[in-house]
């Protein structure tokens, strides 16, 4: 299980922290369907007196009657599991009259379910919290669920019962490109790129991927398959979250086809501006989509939601909504030979994209050591720099998933200065080319140059010690 928590860290550290307060708590965890939030809180759990319940889609007196065959199980008592106990409330006051002080950590999943089947729980865990738990050393409970958007407003929301109730909240976001070595010791380098070029950080989807074999079996296996785990996924989530889809789907098509402007997306999809402009922001609000502004842009413009471009955010939707969705007719003939050939054509290009997010955080976290004052793609006009950082100097940066002879590298790095200087800045500037590989790329480095590759990306990536394997 070690591979599924190299990058919790810190989210293990925040409930330990807050497992150690002493002090009755509250907490909140959210996040999208399979992104873990279920794993991390056994992993937290696991060696602390824990009750689990899981919420699922029955009348609110059956939901009761299995918490407490939960309760009775872990206070060992037959008679309080015969008890005729029918709500929540005396339910909660009984199992904790007869708990005695043991601190525990109580785990109710999928709460928006609760929700769903009996709106009013939401104010009956209020009076709870507020008459009973707030007042035990001993209550460490937590509420976890993958709607994101019924999270925000039933529970977390300024008109929730619960609001100002929470002592802490964690909203999980997938795994970063760093920690994927940690599903597949023996992947090169730039298989990784493509596995999470597919997939992205989403522990579920990188473990349904056989390490032993290649990329591209997997790939065909996984989500070019009917049947595949990861075939329908995308429709099956998006489908739990949104009231009637179509729509959504039919934008995020669009941006998937490169369709990034809001202008872009009102064409190509023919729906009404303010239709549009309304799916996008819940889109924004369940993290799935993001609006992009060049760096440096003013206040002004970030208001402006027709300026600036969208993109899809999450490389699983990414990735399904430009390869799967407007091919499904092909997929579901089983007719791979001639798609996978075509695929491999568009796939080096989209590769290219996920390649520029990947090189983002390898900036931050390799070469960048002052605070940063913005970060992110720089575009005026017809100029566009991939990577623009600004703090105590100016750094721009290319990036090319592609391999280069020096005198390409060479002649990049100067078309990148001649871009750079179109950014009014007074800074001093440095100049970076990350690519796939770079011949001879130490020829590169100076005071104002740098030039890295998949060589040098390698060394960040969490791997078993004796697997580590270079492109």
């Amino acid at each position: 299980m070690f591979q599924l928590f190299v990058d919790r860290e810190r989210e293990l550290k925040f409930l330990e922290e807050r497992y150690a307060s002493g002090e009755p708590e509250l907490l909140v965890i959210y996040g999208r369907r399979r992104i873990g939030k279920t794993a991390l809180l056994l992993r937290f759990a696991q060696n602390k007196p824990h009750i689990y319940f899981l919420a699922t889609e029955k009348p609110s007196w059956d939901s009761v009657r299995d918490l407490k065959m939960l309760f009775a199980d872990y206070l060992g008592d037959e008679l309080f599991r015969l008890a005729d106990i029918r709500d929540f409330e005396t339910l909660f006051k009984e199992f904790f009259q007869r708990k005695g002080s043991e601190r525990i950590v109580l785990i109710i999943d999928e709460f928006p379910v609760l929700i769903e089947g009996y709106k009013p729980v939401v104010s009956i865990f209020q009076r709870l919290w507020d008459a009973f738990l707030s007042k035990r050393r001993d209550v460490f409970l937590v509420l976890c669920g993958s709607s994101i958007g019924m999270m925000e407003t039933e529970v977390l929301g300024y008109r929730s019962p619960l609001y100002g109730r929470r002592t802490g909240q964690w909203m999980l976001r997938e795994m970063d490109f760093f920690s994927v070595g940690g599903f597949f010791p023996n992947y090169s380098t730039e298989d990784l790129v493509k596995v999470y070029s597919v997939v992205g950080g989403v522990p579920s989807y990188l473990a349904s991927f056989d390490s032993r074999k290649t990329f591209e079996e997997n790939l065909v296996e996984n989500i070019f398959s009917k049947g595949g785990y990861l075939y329908e996924e995308a429709e099956i989530l998006l489908k739990q979250e949104l009231r009637k889809p179509a729509n959504y789907f039919t934008i995020l098509r669009a941006i998937a086809a490169g369709k990034e402007s809001f202008g872009e997306i009102v064409n190509e999809t023919e729906l009404d501006k303010s239709l549009v402009s309304k799916y996008l922001s819940v889109l924004q609000s369940l993290n799935i989509v993001e609006r992009e502004l060049p760096t440096f842009s003013s206040i002004k413009a970030k208001t402006r939601i027709k300026k600036g471009r969208y993109t899809i955010t999450d490389n699983y939707f990414r990735f399904w909504f430009r390869f799967v969705y407007p091919n499904r007719g092909i997929l579901e003939s089983g007719n791979l030979e001639s798609f996978v050939s075509q695929f491999k054509k568009e796939f080096n290009n989209y590769l290219g994209e996920t390649f520029e997010n990947i090189c983002r955080k390898y900036i931050l976290r390799k070469l960048i050591r002052e605070p940063l004052l913005e970060v992110g793609r720089w575009w005026h006009k017809e100029t566009e720099i991939d990577i623009v950082a600004s703090n105590n100097q100016l750094i721009t940066a290319e990036i090319s998933w592609a391999s280069l002879s020096q005198k390409e590298a060479e002649s990049t790095l100067q078309k990148l200065e001649a871009k750079t200087e179109k950014i009014e800045s007074t800074k001093k500037k440095h100049y970076i080319l990350i690519a796939k590989k770079i011949q001879d790329k130490s020829q590169l480095q100076n005071t104002n140059h740098s030039a890295y590759d998949l060589e040098d990306v390698e060394k960040l990536i969490a791997r078993p010690p004796s697997n580590r394997k270079t492109h």
